[in-house]
């Protein structure tokens, strides 16, 4: 079997463009792909149209090794964001088509299921006004849908440090979340990035008395030593550290291993080279105790992949999941994935990845001008239209 066209097509909404690929093959068998390249939408479709044609088409599909060897190391450059994405939506697609062609689900070609429920979290549900009452209401019809894990950023658009009213009022929407949910249901806290370590320990024991499951990504990536000052300084409260998602290679997690800088990693599938190349991650992680609870921004391609990794493996945590809250038509452009119930995903289901695109849905929502950005005072009602 060789590959033998990609076709790209991107699926817009009013705050994120989804980059989906569709991967032909000689034997007619198709397979897709998807991430959600923040800001980079034009530059994920150039690379994928300049890597085309030299390292994938005429490959076989099956060799998911040669196509990461040709898109790391014989492109020569140091492999970053755009082209670890690149790799990831292309591995995606192959992955689909192998299932296709053997009539099983991805998850039983990568050692099989270790559990028949993938435990989720929703997350893109608090787009109301910044307010206890909002963020209380919000949590409910989230709980409502089905969830027993919720992730939020209560701490507005600062950076490296928070005014005393803004932390007073972080602590207020944690109280208000806390109360709307009762004391089963996870709150996970997003901190993208935004403190320096003292801030982010501040605020992490400020939220500490409503039982945060964990904090994500305190302090900006860069710094991964700044991360372990915030890994210690927590500990003692008993509330993991998560982060990774703006990680992008194994060798870029070698020193968050060797710090013991985190308790949760977060790669995220379509930025992280694809399934497998994350599967090697999780197997590394496990050596140091650690769980993974990939990051997942992604329409239901990207979903689909992530479930599938969650089915087979051993110490996978969490699966993050926006789609529940977004526009109808994003679950609709590829059907197939299981819904949330009771706070779970069923295994999926069908060959491949087992969802089918729709390209008249793709094309009937095209890529929108948007720049979301996370420092901008109402970025989190996830309206980013320019």
């Amino acid at each position: 079997m060789k590959i033998t066209a990609i076709t790209t097509m991107v699926l817009g909404t009013q705050w994120r463009n989804l980059v989906i690929v569709k991967v032909e093959t000689d034997e007619g068998i198709v397979g897709v792909g998807e991430c959600r390249p923040i800001n980079k939408v034009d530059s994920l479709v150039g690379y994928l149209h300049d890597v085309g044609d030299r390292f994938v088409v005429g490959l076989d599909p099956f060799d998911i090794e040669l196509l990461v060897r040709r898109l790391t190391i014989e492109d020569y450059g140091k492999p970053g964001e755009i082209a670890m994405s690149g790799l990831a939506v292309l591995e995606m697609a192959c992955w689909d088509i192998m299932g296709k062609a053997l009539n099983q689900p991805v998850y039983r070609l990568l050692g099989g299921a270790v559990r028949q429920q993938i435990k989720a979290y929703a997350n893109g549900w608090y787009t109301v006004e910044r307010t206890p009452e909002e963020f209380h209401a919000a949590a409910q019809r989230a709980v409502a849908k089905g969830y027993h894990a919720l992730k939020f950023d209560p701490f507005g658009a600062c950076f490296y440090e928070l005014a005393r009213k803004e932390k007073l009022k972080a602590v207020a929407l944690m109280e208000a979340v806390r109360d709307a949910v009762g004391q089963d249901v996870e709150l996970l806290i997003e901190m993208h990035g935004r403190f320096n370590p003292v801030t982010a320990v501040e605020m992490t024991r400020a939220l500490a008395p409503y039982s945060p499951a964990w904090i994500e990504e305190p302090v900006p990536p860069a710094n991964l030593p700044a991360l372990k000052k915030v890994a210690d300084a927590v500990a003692p409260l008993g509330i993991p550290v998560a982060t990774g998602e703006r990680l992008h290679t194994l060798h870029e997690y070698r020193e968050l291993f060797e710090l013991h800088a985190a308790d949760i990693i977060q790669a995220d599938i379509s930025h992280f080279g694809g399934i497998l190349h994350t599967k090697k991650l999780a197997v590394w992680a496990d050596t140091y105790y650690m769980l993974i609870a990939p990051h997942n921004v992604g329409g239901p391609i990207a979903t689909a992949a992530a479930l599938h990794l969650a089915a087979c493996t051993p110490n996978f945590k969490i699966q993050e999941h926006f789609n529940d809250f977004d526009e109808p038509y994003v679950n609709a452009s590829a059907p197939g994935n299981p819904p949330v119930v009771d706070g779970y995903f069923d295994l999926p289901k069908g060959p491949g990845l087992g969802i089918t695109l729709d390209e008249e849905i793709v094309y009937t929502h095209p890529e929108q001008r948007i720049h979301f950005n996370l420092f901008k005072e109402d970025w989190h009602k996830r309206k980013a239209r320019l």
